[in-house]
């Protein structure tokens, strides 16, 4: 895939802030983008999920989720095609404490492509998005073409 823009240099931010112990302790979480802005987390909103607020693996399931849509979009876009839709679910699969893979699952809808040519941009984006390529994990996707 290549890209006809300049993306060097780009840094991120997020900042994270806790008070207290682990379990009943909590944190805020602030972006750059202030789009999250001192946004609850704590162990009940990561490990028990009662609780209103996110989590590492939610915010790395939306990352995820994000950057292998819009590699879907530009390979669609390189073969000359518009997609009219792209919907994806990523789903972070967590056993103990560990992240042991990655699973997505994507519905386009696209004129002038073919299931086959879906799957395989999809299977492409899967291995290489950036959030993949800093994974090391197992990481799947289906592809859902709708006429």
């Amino acid at each position: 895939m290549t890209f006809n823009f300049k993306t060097e240099n780009i840094k991120r931010t997020a900042k994270a802030h806790w008070s207290g112990n682990l379990k009943e302790g909590k944190g805020e979480l602030t972006t750059q983008s202030k789009i999250l802005d001192k946004t609850n987390y704590s162990f009940k909103t990561r490990f028990e999920g009662d609780t209103t607020g996110t989590n590492p693996e939610e915010l790395l399931a939306a990352a995820h989720a994000g950057c292998f849509t819009m590699a879907v979009s530009l390979a669609i876009t390189e073969k000359g095609l518009n997609p009219d839709s792209l919907d994806t679910e990523a789903t972070v699969t967590m056993e103990g404490f560990s992240i042991t893979s990655v699973h997505l699952s994507i519905t386009g809808s696209v004129s002038g492509i073919n299931a086959d040519e879906f799957e395989a941009i999809t299977k492409a984006a899967e291995q290489n998005c950036l959030i993949s390529k800093v994974l090391n994990i197992p990481i799947s996707s289906e592809a859902h073409l709708i006429s």
